[in-house]
């Protein structure tokens, strides 16, 4: 890799251990990546926030790091395990508490915005069309690269750190190209969010770094996001293009058979002990919807409702959290379906859900059986 003076300089460890760590990191990613230098990034967003995920090794790390380190752009952050507003409700292990506070205090010790949000998009401006920025949420990457005109690799944990500390990014991949290696043609009519979320999760399986898709018809935001989390789960591919594709491309057809096989993959359980709604969490649109559809109406079993404090402070101006709270919500921030102790096998057997990506992680890492249905099909059922 090419690197500028300042640059060696840095990993050289002429400008301390902590930019000498964070340069390690980008070039062994560069190379890896056969990236020829480091360009620029205006803002990174960061996972590895959830004790959960990083345990103790993380913790330790994040609070050794934290006495020097400062992030050099607009840094967000991932949900970590549980609302501080009410995680005294939960009876949650007091190490895991601790921990958790440590690993929030670490991080904004470093100047990270503590937005605890996997929806970045949702509740921050987005910069200029080609801004290239370091994002290490996967849904986030794929809503950046494939929405909002930006330009990001999907990041780890350690490497969207280090963009943060350094403001550079390896210039690889996505950042350069991004044909794709098959076109998926949407054969499945009348879809709603959880057949864009297996569309989603199908193209993860088949696709490179980017795919075609085509046969679409116009998509609201829950619909967007659904691709993305389903994408982000099963693979590498980081970016859908809308339309057909060059002629000699691979073509696929995304059917009601594939559909189907996703849905037995995921689907293990033919009704939840409780209902979460937000993976990804839920923007100010949706929480909108949600209270509308919830009017005159109570769910009969435990809902849990996900969404960034930002938008639970904009919604709670706008009334929809009485709305909600009233038809039996329970209304957290800071976290999501995915991954939180607050969801877990010696308290529940299943989860009905609408989401693709929390099915995977319910399953996959809660270890609890899913039950999934679209939020129509989930309000008709499980209210009355």
């Amino acid at each position: 890799m090419e690197l500028t003076k300042q640059e060696e300089s840095a990993l050289k460890g002429e400008q301390g251990e902590m930019m000498q760590m964070a340069y390690r990191i980008l070039v062994a990613t560069g190379e890896a990546t056969d990236a020829e230098k480091l360009i620029p990034i205006e803002w990174t967003h960061l996972s590895g926030v959830n004790y959960n995920t990083i345990g103790d090794a993380g913790e330790e790390f994040l609070s050794s790091i934290s006495k020097e380190a400062r992030v050099k752009v607009k840094t967000t952050l991932n949900p970590m395990g549980f609302d501080i507003d009410n995680v005294s409700n939960y009876g949650l292990d007091e190490n895991f508490i601790t921990k958790q506070l440590s690993i929030k205090n670490s991080y904004e010790t470093m100047g990270v915005i503590p937005s605890f949000s996997c929806i970045p998009y949702e509740i921050y401006d987005i910069p200029k069309k080609g801004t290239q920025v370091a994002f290490a949420e996967s849904n986030a990457a794929i809503h950046a690269n494939s929405y909002d005109n930006l330009k990001t690799n999907k990041e780890s944990a350690f490497s969207a750190l280090a963009s943060a500390l350094t403001g550079k990014s390896p210039n690889s991949s996505l950042r350069k190209e991004d044909k794709p290696n098959v076109t998926i043609q949407m054969k499945v009519k009348n879809p709603n969010e959880l057949s864009y979320g297996m569309l989603g999760f199908f193209a993860g399986k088949v696709g490179d770094i980017s795919v075609n898709v085509s046969g679409l018809a116009e998509m609201d935001k829950r619909q967007c996001k659904a691709m993305c989390g389903g994408m982000g789960t099963s693979g590498t591919c980081a970016k859908f293009i809308f339309g057909e594709g060059d002629s000699d491309c691979e073509k696929i057809d995304f059917d009601e058979k594939e559909m189907l096989n996703i849905f037995d993959e995921l689907n293990t359980a033919e009704k939840g002990d409780i209902i979460t709604l937000g993976s990804p969490q839920l923007g100010l649109d949706e929480i909108t919807e949600l209270s509308e559809k919830l009017k005159g109406r109570s769910f009969k079993k435990r809902c849990m409702v996900f969404t960034p404090r930002i938008v639970k402070e904009q919604a709670k101006k706008l009334g929809y959290t009485n709305e909600l709270e009233r038809a039996g919500c329970e209304i957290l921030s800071d976290c999501c379906t995915c991954l939180t102790p607050l969801i877990n096998k010696d308290s529940v057997d299943a989860v009905t859900t609408n989401s693709i990506k929390g099915a995977f992680y319910l399953k996959n890492s809660n270890g609890v059986d899913v039950n999934l249905k679209p939020l129509s099909q989930i309000i008709e059922d499980e209210t009355s």
